[in-house]
């Protein structure tokens, strides 16, 4: 009983589960808000690089005079580019004939005489341009290019999805700050409470002469290890949840990254370990400055 009693006085220590249990999840919230985040990402990224840009070119217009066009366009830098290749795709007149006549059923070519349709340039637009004032002017300054006929895109499509996109990212934005300053606040409540017990292990300390930083250091470095194993804890649990979601939605893995998954993982950890180190030291310093009657 003796050593029992000494072990629960000695310096620096404090519930190991309940406090570590407090912080995981703590940190399983606001990992799994930030994986929503870095979903919501990728998927708008996905979505804008969706919006294309139509060009069709003169009638009669020759094989080189298009390959000329599309390698001039390919070379802009408001087209976008995947693996080092522009996304510029060509559409030939036969193939949007083909194309009509597959979806409609009906062959025009036999009643007109003559295929009306003309060669298409389907461009993909980088984000970064996806503005209406500069789709506007990527507009005017595509239709200036010589065998091009005429330039169009669904701009009223545009508009809502940038307005939309505006909208979510504003609200994500702002519940993100305020689910931080909650766990913040959790995290820090809860090693407040933990070192509760060990005020008066503080105060002795101070009696017989100890430094302040000798006796926060035992506590500092608790914190480290409980952040850090929190931190371990909540992303083993989030990456679980993440496995058991990639079976259960289909296609969900096409919109993960590798690398910035890796790197949500590792900031919980370093979270769990800053908010556990500056917590734990506000909390000491609070101790070792009140009086005995405070304490009490």
């Amino acid at each position: 009983m003796e050593s029992k009693a000494r072990k629960k006085r000695k310096l620096g220590s404090y519930p190991l589960v309940s406090v570590v249990f407090s912080i995981s999840l703590s940190l399983l919230v606001i990992g799994m808000f930030g994986m929503i985040l870095l979903h919501a990402n990728k998927l708008t990224r996905v979505i804008q690089e969706n919006i294309e840009v139509q060009v069709y070119l003169n009638k009669n217009i020759t094989d080189s005079e298009v390959t000329k066009i599309s390698r001039s366009l390919g070379a802009m830098p408001y087209v976008l580019q995947k693996e080092d290749n522009a996304e510029v795709r060509l559409v030939t007149k036969e193939e949007a004939a083909e194309q009509f006549i597959e979806d409609t059923g009906e062959d025009f070519t036999q009643f007109l005489g003559d295929n009306p349709l003309r060669d298409l340039l389907v461009l993909n637009i980088e984000p970064a341009y996806q503005p209406t004032d500069s789709l506007r002017w990527i507009q005017s300054e595509i239709a200036a290019i010589n065998g091009v006929y005429e330039v169009s895109y669904v701009e009223s499509l545009v508009e809502s999805i940038n307005s939309n996109l505006t909208k979510i990212g504003a609200f994500l934005l702002g519940f993100s700050i305020i689910l931080l300053l909650v766990v913040v606040i959790l995290i820090n409540n809860t090693i407040k409470l933990a070192l509760f017990s060990q005020r008066f292990l503080i105060r002795s300390m101070q009696l017989v002469g100890a430094t302040g930083r000798f006796i926060r250091t035992p506590f500092l470095v608790r914190a480290i290890w409980y952040g850090a194993i929190s931190g371990l804890l909540a992303s083993g649990v989030l990456y679980s949840l993440l496995m058991y979601a990639n079976e259960k939605i289909e296609d969900l893995s096409s919109l993960q990254d590798e690398r910035m998954m890796l790197l949500l993982f590792g900031s919980l950890v370093i979270l769990g370990i800053l908010v556990g180190f500056l917590s734990t030291f506000r909390a000491v310093r609070k101790y070792l400055k009140m009086s005995l009657d405070e304490l009490y």
